[in-house]
């Protein structure tokens, strides 16, 4: 009955906005280049492997119809009742009416986004969240609600979604039953604990344990990017991946020297005094399917999880790096902003080399800094509260793309290419990067790099329209910005992270000339995935 009724409500409502202004939307669906995942080559994969592959795939779909329920409500009735193939698509892409490069709805008929999505009451005070006494309220597993007298009370994930949850069971149960390898099944069975009760820490542990294996799966609630209220709630999402075993052990070179990257780190060595696991690795995959929150709009090009901070501390992280999706963003749309927006001198060093290596140093960044505040304010993310993602995401960013450049001086990359290509290639994607708006941590994160190069005539925007770079200066801007934001996070500065934020996370003017020079050129913002 209450699928009946929210159909009809949405028939209505767009019945009702079709007398409005609609958006082109077919043009917004070209800001995405559609990028088919062809079948993956198993050679080598035994019959019990590919069906493992299969029951990945359909654990996954399941992650989706979950994430719909955090994110938007009830995307099937929502989906069908869309006439317009480009509206249809382009819904599938943001699951939602609500645009995520811009935040404003692109069907007629939709406010806009709730800051909270559908994590808290849409009608939630931030006084009312404060005040209220409740030990599981910033879990990042619960979801607030309110009862039938009207007040607030927690509900956790894997009761509001009990019906997901059970077939995902289900799939990962025979997926276990099938597989012979014992450390996969060994994860997946304490992944279905965790997905039962909403306690991960063995299901991450396993996970990191589990590196014997061709095929991985990440599943679960992963990012909290959707929670603009608190920034705590996490997104359902899942990848199925199949590992590159070469380059995988190239790779993991770097893993043994996670220390000593993290004392390199610029700025008060108390302020990154975290070590890491000594058993952190590096796997480089290629993405076979994703779902749920990995799929929405911009798509990532590498992981490093968990994020649990105490496995973090006693086994370290493990950084995926996705080569199809940095090969395809690299030749869509990286290499043709640089042509567009670079002066011609620079333009020879934008280099794909260096920019998969500054993802692997961006990834590697995520595990390094500081996880708990120095100063009694406890973790980073429970000190700096919603401003903690955009914080954090800056930081990868930044001491990412610096790594890379000193490794990359010293000749401590195998790959040929300068420290000049690094910070050419780095200040490149900051540029493209700009146009995925303020609406995220991820967006916000980088206007706010951005800016900062800018002021810090790191990048020039000359009249003609086009960037110069100054190599110097870009590299002790890298430097002075990491230390700062490392500073930030020590010290769980919240009033300076929201001044910081106020103060460089606004696209200026020559973003906006960007922007229209990149949509005159047909230059995708980012990409999509369809599969064979």
């Amino acid at each position: 009955m209450r699928k009946y009724t929210v159909l009809l409500l949405l028939t209505g409502l767009l019945a009702f906005s079709c007398k409005q202004e609609r958006v082109n939307v077919d043009r917004l669906v070209k800001n995405y280049a559609e990028v088919t995942i062809p079948a993956p080559d198993l050679t080598g994969i035994t019959d019990n492997g590919k069906e493992v592959l299969r029951l990945y795939r359909k654990a996954a779909d399941e992650v989706d119809r979950i994430y719909w329920q955090q994110y938007f409500g009830d995307g099937d009735a929502f989906l069908g009742a869309l006439g317009n193939p480009s509206e249809k698509i382009y819904a599938q892409i943001n699951y939602g009416p609500w645009d995520r490069i811009d935040g404003k709805p692109f069907l007629p008929g939709y406010g806009n986004k709730p800051a909270g999505a559908c994590f808290y009451p849409q009608d939630m005070t931030s006084e009312e969240f404060r005040s209220w006494d409740n030990p599981h309220k910033n879990s990042p597993y619960t979801l607030v609600k309110r009862t039938e007298d009207g007040k607030l009370n927690t509900v956790w994930y894997h009761e509001a979604y009990a019906e997901q949850i059970a077939k995902i069971e289900e799939y990962l149960t025979r997926a276990a039953d099938v597989t012979i390898k014992e450390s996969v099944r060994h994860y997946l069975l304490q992944m279905i604990e965790g997905l039962k009760t909403d306690d991960y820490y063995d299901g991450y542990k396993a996970w990191l344990e589990m590196n014997d294996s061709k095929m991985d799966l990440v599943i679960g609630p992963i990012e909290a990017v959707d929670d603009a209220v608190n920034g705590t709630k996490a997104s359902y999402g899942a990848y199925v991946l199949l590992k590159n075993l070469q380059r995988t052990e190239e790779l993991n070179a770097l893993s043994a020297r996670m220390p000593e990257l993290q004392k390199m780190l610029p700025g008060d060595a108390a302020n990154h005094d975290f070590v890491p696991g000594a058993e952190s690795d590096i796997f480089s995959c290629n993405v076979l399917y994703c779902s749920g929150y990995t799929n929405a709009g911009f798509k990532v090009i590498g992981i490093n999880f968990p994020y649990d901070t105490k496995v973090q501390e006693e086994l370290g992280t493990r950084t995926i790096i996705f080569d199809n999706v940095i090969r395809e963003k690299f030749n869509r749309t990286v290499h043709p902003v640089g042509n567009a927006l670079l002066e011609d001198v620079f333009q020879p060093h934008v280099d794909a080399s260096a920019f998969y290596w500054i993802i692997v140093f961006r990834e590697i960044a995520k595990g390094l800094g500081v996880k708990e505040t120095i100063n009694g304010k406890g973790t980073v993310a429970e000190a700096l509260a919603g401003e903690a993602l955009v914080i954090e995401k800056a930081k990868s960013n930044v001491l990412g793309a610096w790594l890379c450049a000193k490794e990359a001086e010293a000749y401590n990359i195998s790959a040929l290419f300068q420290k000049e290509d690094v910070l050419t290639t780095f200040v490149t994607n900051t540029i493209r990067s700009t146009r995925f708006g303020a609406t995220g941590p991820t967006g916000i994160a980088n206007i706010v790099v951005y800016n900062y190069l800018l002021e810090s005539k790191a990048i020039i925007w000359n009249p003609s329209g086009r960037y110069s770079v100054d190599y110097d200066k870009t590299w002790e801007a890298l430097e002075t910005l990491g230390a700062k934001i490392l500073d930030i996070q020590a010290h769980g500065n919240l009033e300076e992270a929201r001044a910081w934020i106020s103060k460089y996370g606004v696209a200026g003017p020559e973003s906006l000339a960007d922007k229209r020079v990149l949509e005159s050129a047909g230059i995708p913002v980012d990409i999509r995935f369809s599969y064979e």
